[in-house]
């Protein structure tokens, strides 16, 4: 279970257009454990809702957490909740960090792309790369300039020739052309990239076509699109491994919900297979992947789902609960 924190909210501000900035700070005599660059923090907000926000500032700043929402205007209740309800000086229960989008070790290269708000993780891992004085090149992909939040931080002089910024509305020579940035790339670069899914698999699809392979290319996705739901989805058993328990997951029920309902709880967070908290062992059966978070590596080897959305293409699921 992840630890739970409680930390004030020692500023609140406008970064760019619809996007709220957050410090988060520790309470009186406590200390925030540390984390790494990629790691994110669930915050738990009024009514329930638990949403995963990545943290953005320099790693090595002790007892800060900051973060950055963007308001969804089709959101599920989180931002809106963050820019309206959230004010300077409240307390807030988060999880400690965990990171699921690491850097990589050695001493390679690192090309991140940034989507929108998908900035966020990839400005801790330029804080750090820039520290490190590890090769870097960071494309931030936005709308226009009210968009961009990060302007003067990125303007630094440590990141000097290694931030480039891509507006929609700006020139044509200025918008980002994936191909040729990852065609230019060393061959020992890696590959991080994080914003709207269709912005994701534009980018790694290019990579695929340029020659780079799976474990050089690295996702982060902020939710997911909706699966299409059609008739073949059918009803299926879930085998509790230690007690042989058989849960019967009706169509148009989650794996979760259906565990639930039975007196088996499986920790979740996102509900939407992109933040890696469920992902539970596959002991038997085939999988039936809708989540955003295994890479197609881990999801062909059927041997983990994420419950929270995956089904079952077999009758009968044997998960390691």
């Amino acid at each position: 279970m992840t630890q739970l924190l409680k930390v004030r909210v020692a500023r609140k501000s406008m970064l760019a257009e619809a996007i709220c900035g957050f410090d988060l700070v520790p309470l009186v005599r406590e200390s925030l454990p540390p984390f790494t660059p990629g790691a994110h923090i669930d915050v738990h907000l009024p009514g329930g809702i638990i949403r995963q926000y990545s943290l953005c500032n320099d790693s090595a700043t002790p007892d800060l957490y900051r973060i950055a929402v963007l308001r969804e205007a089709e959101g599920r209740g989180g931002s809106a909740a963050m820019h309206e309800i959230v004010q300077e000086g409240d307390v807030l229960t988060i999880g400690a960090p965990r990171n699921h989008f690491p850097l990589a070790s050695g001493t390679g290269s690192s090309i991140l792309v940034a989507g929108g708000i998908g900035i966020t993780p990839l400005l801790a891992m330029v804080q750090e790369l820039a520290s490190a004085r590890r090769g870097f090149e960071l494309h931030y992909c936005t709308r226009n300039e009210a968009r961009t939040a990060f302007r003067e931080l990125l303007m630094e002089s440590r990141f000097a020739g290694g931030v480039h910024i891509h507006r929609d509305d700006g020139p044509a020579d200025q918008r980002f052309d994936p191909a040729q940035v990852l065609q230019q790339a060393p061959g020992d670069a890696h590959l991080y990239v994080c914003g709207p899914g269709g912005f994701i698999q534009w980018v790694l699809d290019t990579a695929t076509q340029c020659g780079w392979s799976e474990d050089r290319l690295h996702r982060e996705y902020f939710s997911a699109a909706a699966v299409s739901r059609t008739g073949s989805d059918a009803a299926f058993d879930v085998v509790l491994a230690s007690s042989g328990k058989v849960v019967r997951v009706a169509v148009g029920q989650t794996i979760v919900h259906a565990l639930t309902t039975a007196g088996v709880e499986v920790a979740t967070s996102c509900e939407q297979g992109v933040c890696g908290t469920c992902v539970t062992r596959v002991l038997d059966g085939v999988p039936d992947h809708r989540d955003l978070f295994l890479t197609p590596d881990e999801q062909a080897a059927n041997d983990q789902l994420t419950p929270c959305c995956s089904r079952s293409k077999s009758p009968r699921l044997v998960l390691d609960l």
